[in-house]
């Protein structure tokens, strides 16, 4: 892995996306998480679903395999320079948080990079930010299935190095739980304490 990379996401992109899921996430019911910023999305449906990867085990799972209990999701990459790094720690802490406090929550880390992340590779990253977090890779068609699923934007960006390439894509972390699926959506920018109350708020209304 190289120790010197360019930042290379793409910042409009990144931006339009959030626009995007932003204004879906806009219409909320008056459910039963109506108290913690709103309810389940309407159409929240569309954001997850049924996807198969590979674990950093080398086993074949399915989503039911990997949201067994509600879960923190990330999709990024392990070369990558600094976001995914610092977001996929984030989302370690704001596990372990809420751990702390007695909720049974789990943290996962998709890569959209698979031709250079492979399990040991995805293993090893989840594994030194929190021992407790799931590295998942795949096939490219798997990895594009799971995208494609959670509205992930992700792009390998123009350059001649077959090795120190970077990839383009959308950062955000997922809260989804079983049986229910989506239920929130965490961007760049949230404080930790931030996400974990609002975190805490769906956890105690499943």
């Amino acid at each position: 892995m190289p120790t010197t990379r360019t930042y290379a996401i793409s910042a409009a992109v990144v931006a339009a996306i959030g626009l995007g899921v932003g204004g879906w996430l806009a219409l909320q019911d008056d459910g039963q998480f109506a108290e913690c910023g709103g309810g389940v999305a309407t159409g929240a449906a569309s954001i997850g679903g049924p996807f198969t990867l590979i674990s950093e085990t080398g086993e074949t799972v399915t989503d039911a395999d990997v949201i067994d209990r509600p879960t923190l999701l990330y999709f990024g990459y392990t070369f990558c320079p600094d976001v995914c790094p610092v977001d996929a720690a984030l989302m370690a802490h704001v596990g372990a948080g809420l751990r702390d406090k007695g909720y049974d929550v789990k943290t996962a880390f998709v890569s959209v990079d698979p031709a250079r992340d492979t399990p040991e590779v995805v293993r090893d990253f989840a594994d030194n930010l929190d021992e407790g977090m799931v590295g998942l890779t795949g096939t490219d068609e798997q990895i594009a299935a799971a995208a494609k699923a959670y509205r992930v934007y992700y792009q390998k960006a123009e350059g001649d190095d077959p090795e120190y390439y970077l990839m383009d894509h959308s950062a955000f972390t997922y809260f989804m739980a079983p049986e229910v699926g989506f239920l929130t959506i965490f961007r760049r920018g949230e404080t930790p304490e931030a996400m974990m109350e609002k975190a805490a708020c769906y956890l105690d209304r499943l």
